[in-house]
């Protein structure tokens, strides 16, 4: 695994994630990232399309972009899991953290509507 890489893309603002349909076609979405020692971490919505895509097919690309999903740099492959309710909570402390008040904002906002079990976490490996 290239530590260079990893450090790179959860350094950035984005992660763009690229998941496949059930047809092949490739899916952009740009997510907040964090570093989880030799992964990164994700928080998404549990019942998003992006999960259900995962959940079928677990090889996704990655790579860095802006907030509309524009890519900043070159897309990789990696593995992504759906993670369990602890490594999902370990990763909203680690988007607060790193997001500020933006994040925890965003956090709150989405365990008012979704309550805690309306997100998941996902592990990414390179």
């Amino acid at each position: 695994m290239d530590d260079t890489a990893l450090d790179g893309l959860a350094a950035g603002k984005y992660l763009l994630i690229t998941s496949y349909r059930k047809d092949g076609t490739p899916v952009a979405t740009p997510v907040w990232v964090v570093r989880d020692g030799d992964a990164l971490g994700v928080w998404t919505i549990s019942d998003s399309w992006k999960v259900k895509r995962i959940r079928a097919r677990a090889d996704v690309l990655v790579g860095p972009c802006d907030l509309r999903g524009r890519p900043t740099g070159k897309q990789i492959p990696a593995t992504a899991e759906i993670c369990d309710a602890a490594t999902t909570a370990r990763y909203r402390t680690l988007i607060a953290r790193k997001y500020g008040i933006v994040g925890r904002l965003s956090l709150l906002g989405s365990r008012l509507r979704r309550g805690l079990g309306g997100t998941v976490g996902l592990r990414i490996t390179l």
